[in-house]
């Protein structure tokens, strides 16, 4: 998954969409599968793109996590993209609509149910616990 925020590290790019197995309405982040023998810094910018028409300008990793440790090998990668540029229509149209939310409204909607994805979770607070979004000439 990828935490994408605007040039000016003020709002992040979400989609609310529902999932079926749990049936559940919340916003997430962009995120997807690894190709085989792709690299997950290349499956994150390359899943952004699709889900949304944005091409980051500037990726990092942020954090790697099991959510089910001890019950099944599953890493997630989680990054955060500073800015993006809209350069195409979305390829996958069954991703929910992305559009720019306030990353401060980002706490409310965490305590209110309105986003529950774990990688969602995991990105957003990794951000605002510990100040991910740094400036470029940092």
């Amino acid at each position: 998954m990828t935490v994408v925020v605007d040039d000016t590290a003020t709002n992040v790019l979400m989609s609310w969409r529902h999932r079926f197995v749990p049936d559940v309405w919340n916003w997430e982040l962009p995120g997807g599968l690894l190709d085989e023998d792709e690299e997950p810094i290349d499956t994150a910018a390359r899943e952004v793109l699709e889900e949304t028409g944005y091409r980051v300008r500037n990726i990092e990793h942020l954090v790697t996590f099991e959510p089910m440790i001890g019950m099944v090998r599953n890493a997630h990668h989680v990054f955060l993209a500073r800015g993006a540029e809209l350069v195409a229509d979305p390829t996958e149209l069954n991703e929910g609509k992305f559009q720019w939310l306030p990353l401060g409204d980002v706490p409310e909607l965490i305590r209110t149910g309105k986003i529950v994805n774990s990688g969602s979770l995991v990105g957003l607070l990794h951000l605002l616990a510990l100040g991910g979004a740094k400036s470029r000439d940092e």
